[in-house]
This record gives C-alpha cells, sequence and structure tokens, in this order.
C-alpha cells in the first residue's frame, strides 16, 4: 500500500484514522486502487440485514456502495487538504442482488479543475453486474475543523 501519500482515503489505508462509520457498516474492502488511471476496485459484504422482503439486497443499499466506489476513485486522486463530495449519482439497477460479497469497481471517466465525472458497476458473486451507475462529484477543499469520524 502507498503510506507515503496523504489525504483522507490513503490516512484511511494506512491506519492514520479510522475508517468512514458508512463504509464499515458496507463491509468496505479495498482490493486495487490506481490512482495514476483512476480506477479502483472495492469489496463489499452485502449482510442479510441489507435485504428487502425477497431476500434482495434493497437499492438504497447497492446505491451506497457505489457511491462508496465511484468517490474513492477520485478522492485517492486527490491532494491531501481536497475532498470530492457527489452532487449526484445516477444507478440502474440490472438485476437482484444477494447477501454475500459485491465487487465494485470505479473510474474517473473525466476530470476538471472543480468537477468530475465518474463511472462504475457493482457486480454479483456470479461475475455478473448488478448495478451501474454514474456520477458527478466537486473538488474543494477540506474544511479545517471537519468533525472526527467514529
Amino acid at each position: 500500500m502507498e503510506t507515503q501519500r496523504r489525504g483522507l482515503f490513503w490516512d484511511v489505508q494506512a491506519g492514520r484514522v479510522p475508517p468512514p462509520p458508512a463504509a464499515k457498516l458496507l463491509g468496505w474492502e479495498l482490493v486495487a486502487v490506481d490512482p495514476e488511471q483512476g480506477t479502483i476496485e472495492v469489496a463489499f459484504q452485502a449482510s442479510g440485514q441489507f435485504a428487502n422482503p425477497v431476500g434482495a439486497i434493497q437499492g438504497g443499499f447497492l446505491a451506497a456502495m457505489l457511491d462508496d466506489t465511484l468517490g474513492p476513485a477520485l478522492v485517492a486522486t486527490l491532494p491531501e487538504d481536497r475532498f470530492a463530495p457527489t452532487l449526484d449519482l445516477h444507478v440502474q439497477y440490472l438485476r437482484p442482488a444477494r447477501p454475500g460479497r459485491l465487487l465494485g469497481r470505479g473510474r474517473i471517466v473525466q476530470r476538471g479543475r472543480e468537477i468530475c465525472f465518474l463511472s462504475g458497476e457493482l457486480i454479483g458473486q456470479d461475475d455478473r453486474p448488478v448495478a451501474v451507475a454514474t456520477a458527478t462529484a466537486r473538488i474543494q477543499t477540506v474544511p479545517q475543523n471537519r468533525p472526527p469520524l467514529s
């Protein structure tokens, strides 16, 4: 892992700060990241607690997983004083996802000075996509007095 890099993404990876609570809830795990290419792969552990009445993972959790795939693809490329919250996220659900391990793949499609376009997919346990997404994010300065993660 690249421990020389600094910033929110790299500080979490190096254990200098705790992971965000949402990432912990989703079972977020870094598989691979290539900041030069603007790509990332992350795994999620979709708990049975995320399931709807018919046993499929509820779409809001899938959207959160996609957001937590696409965002880090960009944040991993930023200087330590920058962050990029999502402005919009468009998700298309392709088929039901079942509890278990899901793989997220994200990439930067186009990066401007402030506005960036991202895309990605969430892969089920049978190596077929369960959902795809596009997002827009805005690069901004990290507030100096941000609250600690808990």
